[in-house]
C-alpha cells in the first residue's frame, strides 16, 4: 500500500460503522489529506484522491473532500461522524473539521443525496447481477437491499434532526430486509415509497443552503500549515520575501 503524507483525518467506514459487517465483510477505510501547498501553484495540480484495495482504502485531499461534504455526499459525510473507536488517524485539523460538520449540511442536498443513492440501489436490485451464479446474485442483491434501507432511514434521521448516527439499532432487522429483497426485489419498492412520503411529510432541521464559511477558513488554515518557502527564500511565485511587482 502506498503511503500518504499528511492525513488528518481516516477511518474504518461502511458495513463495520453501520454494525452490519458479517465474516468475510471487507473492511472500508476513509480519510483525507492535506496536499503540500506549493503544488497547488504548480502547472499540474496534485493528485486529489488515492484508492487503493486489499486493502480497501480511499483517500480525499481536503479541497475535493470539502466539496463532496458539501454536496451531503453519503459516503464522504461519515467521515466525520464516525464513534471514536472507528478512528485511525485523528489530528487536530481533523478534529477543527470535525467540530463544524453541520455546517457542512443543508435540507435539498440531504434529500437528493440520500434518496438519490437510495434510488441507485434500487435500480441494481432491479438489475438482478445478471451474469452472477444464483449464491453470488443473492448475496449481492441482499446487500444493495440492506444499503438502500440505511440510506433512506439514515438520511431521514439526518433531514430531520442534523445529526447522522452510522450504527443502526437492529442490524438483524437489516439482514432480514435483505433477505426478503433477495427472494423478491419488488419488496424494496413499499420502502422507498414510504421513505419519499416521508421526507416530503417531515420538517426538517437543516438549513436551505449549506454554511460555507467554515470549511473555507478550515481549508485556508490546512494551506498555512503545509505552506514551505522554497529553500532560497522565494514564495510560491518564485520572488523574494518583500520584493514587489507593479
Amino acid at each position: 500500500m502506498s503511503t500518504v503524507e499528511n492525513v488528518l483525518l481516516s477511518g474504518i467506514v461502511g458495513s463495520t460503522a453501520y454494525g452490519l459487517a458479517h465474516a468475510g465483510s471487507d473492511v472500508d477505510r476513509l480519510g483525507l489529506f492535506a496536499a503540500p501547498t506549493v503544488e497547488l501553484h504548480g502547472l499540474r495540480r496534485p493528485k486529489e484522491s488515492h484508492v487503493t484495495t486489499a486493502p480497501d482504502r480511499t483517500l480525499h485531499e481536503a479541497a475535493k473532500w470539502c466539496r463532496l461534504a458539501l454536496s451531503c455526499n453519503p459516503t464522504a459525510t461519515e467521515l466525520v461522524w464516525l464513534p471514536d473507536e472507528l478512528y485511525e488517524v485523528r489530528t487536530p485539523l481533523g478534529d477543527e473539521l470535525m467540530a463544524v460538520r453541520t455546517s457542512f449540511l443543508s435540507a435539498g442536498r440531504v434529500r437528493d443525496a440520500y434518496l438519490g443513492y437510495a434510488v441507485q440501489q434500487f435500480r441494481r436490485l432491479q438489475g438482478r447481477g445478471e451474469g452472477e451464479d444464483a449464491p453470488g446474485r443473492r448475496a449481492r442483491t441482499a446487500k444493495h437491499a440492506r444499503h438502500l434501507k440505511r440510506l433512506c432511514a439514515q438520511g431521514l434521521e439526518l433531514y430531520t434532526t442534523g445529526r447522522l448516527t452510522l450504527r443502526v439499532d437492529d442490524p438483524q432487522e437489516f439482514h432480514d430486509f435483505g433477505e426478503r429483497v433477495a427472494a423478491d426485489p419488488t419488496a424494496a419498492q413499499p420502502l422507498l415509497d414510504r421513505y419519499r412520503a416521508a421526507f416530503e411529510e417531515a420538517r426538517t432541521a437543516l438549513p436551505d443552503a449549506p454554511d460555507e464559511g467554515p470549511a473555507e477558513a478550515w481549508l485556508h488554515r490546512v494551506r498555512a500549515h503545509f505552506f514551505t518557502p522554497c529553500p532560497d527564500g522565494t514564495g510560491p511565485r518564485g520572488r523574494s520575501a518583500g520584493q514587489q511587482f507593479w
